[in-house]
Parts: structure tokens; sequence; C-alpha cells
């Protein structure tokens, strides 16, 4: 999966996935040692987000049904939990630096492709 910053005109992650059973959704990113640049993973449903058992930071980009940016958390550290985002349909987990790197912002528009 791609995910694009359709605003900035931006590949935020370009080998990323999609997360979007129970057992996907659950295990998330957990067992990895990182996230590698281009990475992502979209979690669909979800509205909020913890890094409890990582060992890693992430960038976290939550958005509307529509793909619009509504929160970031950018650089989660490990053993966090974001608050609920209430507007957020979906969260793309990113390696972290990648919001600040790409100037991704709350209202920008995000676009997926398989």
């Amino acid at each position: 999966m791609r995910a694009i910053n359709a605003t900035r005109g931006v590949t935020l992650a370009s080998s990323g996935r999609r997360a979007t059973s129970f057992w996907d959704r659950s295990r998330g990113l957990l067992g990895r040692k990182g996230l590698e640049p281009g990475g992502g993973l979209l979690i669909d449903p979800c509205s909020g987000i913890h890094t409890f058992f990582m060992a890693f930071p992430i960038d976290a980009i939550f958005v509307d049904k529509e793909g619009t940016i509504v929160h970031l958390v950018k650089e989660i550290a490990p053993q966090r939990m974001s608050r609920y985002v209430f507007k957020a349909r979906a969260v793309l987990e990113l390696p972290a630096g990648t919001v600040r790197g790409t100037g991704t912002q709350v209202g920008d528009r995000l676009a997926f492709e398989d």
C-alpha cells in the first residue's frame, strides 16, 4: 500500500500495509524492531493507539473517513498511549520523523493506493 499526502504532493509510505482484521489491528507493529524507511501501517478502523511493548518511536496520523488528517502524534515513544480521537476513522503509523520531514499537518488530505 502507498500512502500519499495529496495536499503536499509527497509520499508518506511507499511499502506500507493495511491492518483491517481484528487480529492484524490488535497486533499492529508489535514484535518488530523498527519500521523501515517508506514503511507504514494503516489501522482501519482505529481511533486510538498505544506503543506498549514496542521498542521504537513512531509517528501517527489520524484520518477521518474522507482521508483528512484530524490529529497528529509526532515521535510517540514506546510505552505510551495516544488520546482517543473521536473524529478518526483510521490511523497511519509511520517511522518517527516522517511527519516533520514531509511537513504534514492537520487538515491535509491523504490518499491510499494498493
